[in-house]
């Protein structure tokens, strides 16, 4: 996800863009990036914000959503129809226990 939202914000009009190891989440375990914005009070500079925040804030709704957060399905959900151009694939909720249980017996992982 780092990769993705550091190459989203630069196409949205990052003044830069950063990848990075750690940043807190354990030294050489992860990948972060991070971006900044030069904010002049200008027309462009508003726009390439509302472009960037918007884009860096449903990434990490949607990274929640995914993992089941069910505040941020429903959050998600509701900025998909504030915004046309916003498509999020929606998460699927297993009901059935047992067929993550019996992917995890075939994979050899229990």
């Amino acid at each position: 996800m780092a990769v993705q939202n550091c190459i989203g914000d630069s196409f949205r009009g990052a003044t830069w863009v950063a990848l990075h190891n750690g940043g807190g989440c354990g030294w050489g375990e992860v990948i972060n990036g991070g971006f900044g914005l030069m904010i002049d009070g200008s027309d462009e500079a508003e726009e390439k914000a509302m472009s960037m925040l918007s884009w860096d804030v449903s990434n990490g709704v949607a990274r929640r959503a995914w993992s089941g957060n069910e505040n941020a399905v429903e959050t998600i959900a509701d900025a998909m129809k504030n915004e046309s151009k916003l498509l999020v694939t929606m998460p699927n909720a297993v009901t059935d226990q047992s067929i993550v249980e019996n992917a995890l017996r075939q994979s050899n992982l229990v």
